[in-house]
């Protein structure tokens, strides 16, 4: 049995503790918040053993095996090495980290204490991903890719408002691409690695992060584009296009839904069924990971690449955050 501890209480850390629960293989053994008021609070809906205030008490303690981090993007780094350097496993929410560096940096110390380190991309270990992976060869000749998520912020209003919520704030290493364009370029790099070239244009928010873009990636004979969005919707699936036919996701994180179009054909459907808590499954990878003691894992090349794009798609847009003045 794994016993982990989360850092960060919000909706997102009871989704994960609920899938990770019911994998069968970890136990919720700590509750990590800044309060001890939040910490109970947190407690008295999902029961534990122990809460911490203290990060450094909760990375030294002997009765914790793995740390589920679900703290601002900009925290990751500095928290992931503390609990790796004292032997715990650590699975993160994406991204990762803020730029490559801090990734690299990430990398070398799980090899460095061999523990498992693992980006929280759950799209990649989803049956239906898994299926679109095997579905690649019946499109043909690949030729177009178009991956889409635009999905207006429930915080953006806030923004308008006057107030300057995480989502909208480089402090917190945010932004358009960082939180949901993220998914669009890790689903790249894991079905065809890293591109010839990246190109990248966005539209900026006074407070200095991107508030929509879009991102070409080109792998010679076919090139895919990225659109991506926090201020506006999209019901638009995403496509990839072949000279035989076209794969057709709806909700490209989820995966919600399969189908293949064959070129003058009825579109098939493909679709798999699915856990209605789709982070079910980047658990159970953890686990296995884990379990296997699978410290060089190959998703930790696709963190490295997908850092790599966002770092220079950054550049590119200009979006700075005060993390990229500690790059070594």
């Amino acid at each position: 049995m794994i016993r982990f501890a989360i850092v960060g209480t919000n909706w997102i850390t009871r989704q994960f503790i609920d899938a990770a629960q019911e994998t069968g293989a970890m136990k919720l053994s700590a509750i990590y918040s800044r309060t001890q008021a939040q910490a109970d609070a947190f407690r008295a809906d999902y029961p534990c053993e122990q809460t911490f205030t203290s990060l450094d008490e909760l990375a030294a303690s002997p009765e914790i095996d793995a740390v589920y981090l679900a703290s601002p993007n900009a925290l990751h780094c500095e928290q992931a090495r503390l609990f790796m350097s004292h032997g715990k496993h650590v699975i993160c929410e994406k991204p990762l980290a803020s730029n490559l560096a801090e990734v690299e940096q990430l990398i070398a110390c799980a090899r460095e204490h061999q523990v498992v380190l693992f980006e929280a991309f759950k799209t990649a270990s989803l049956p239906n991903f898994l299926r679109l992976q095997q579905a690649l060869p019946e499109v043909g000749k690949l030729r177009k890719a178009l991956l889409s998520y635009c999905q207006y912020s429930s915080r953006y209003p806030r923004y308008l408002n006057g107030e300057n919520p995480n989502t909208f704030d480089p402090r917190w290493s945010n932004g358009s691409v960082m939180d949901i364009g993220y998914y669009c370029l890790a689903a790249a790099v894991t079905l065809w690695g890293e591109p010839q070239r990246v190109q990248a244009s966005a539209t900026l928010l006074a407070s200095g992060v991107d508030a929509h873009g879009v991102v070409l990636l080109s792998y010679g004979d076919f090139d895919v584009t990225i659109l991506h969005s926090k201020v506006s919707d999209s019901s638009l699936p995403s496509e990839i296009q072949g000279e035989a036919g076209a794969l057709l996701i709806e909700k490209i994180s989820e995966c919600q839904q399969l189908s293949f179009v064959p070129r003058g054909g009825e579109k098939q459907l493909l679709s798999q069924p699915q856990h209605s808590n789709t982070m079910r499954y980047e658990a159970d990878t953890f686990v296995r990971l884990v379990e296997q003691r699978q410290v060089d894992h190959p998703a930790l090349e696709v963190s490295r690449i997908t850092a790599a794009l966002l770092t220079e798609i950054r550049r590119q847009t200009g979006v700075i955050f005060p993390a990229d003045r500690h790059e070594v």
